[in-house]
């Protein structure tokens, strides 16, 4: 996968069909070992106080990270989530929140990715950090 090809983010889109990432509405905007960038819809996906709801903030930070791990990984290898925490900042209660996943470490059987989430506004939502374990098929 080359970074922001138009036609690798279709593919990748495409295998989300019918995934948790579909139905939250998460975009992928760029993508590639180093860095992913997606975004979310904050519409129907809030707690019922109207807010975006954390656990979909930990879904968009995961969804990114992990497909960040798995190109790493390459085809033949999988990326398998072990280990995500997420400090949420702010609220948000509309618009758009996008997550930025960014490498900090990519071993043989490890990475781990750093995911920025912001508000449309620029301001910080969620911190969240998530390893992968990487392994074969």
């Amino acid at each position: 996968m080359t970074q922001t090809n138009p036609q690798d983010l279709l593919v990748l889109s495409g295998m989300h069909d019918g995934t948790l990432a579909q139905r939250m509405g998460i975009e992928f905007l760029e993508a590639g070992p180093e860095r992913v960038v997606g975004r979310m819809p904050v519409e129907g996906n809030t707690q019922p106080y109207g807010l975006l709801h954390g656990g979909a903030s930990a879904v968009l930070a995961e969804t990114l990270g992990s497909v960040a791990a798995a190109i790493h990984a390459g085809p033949d290898r999988l990326a398998l989530g072990i280990e995500i925490n997420a400090t949420h900042h702010r609220a948000a209660s509309s618009g758009y929140v996008t997550g930025v996943a960014t490498r900090l470490h990519g071993g043989r059987t490890l990475a781990t990715y750093d995911i920025e989430i912001t508000d449309e506004q620029g301001r910080r939502v969620c911190t969240s950090r998530l390893t992968c374990m990487l392994r074969d098929r």
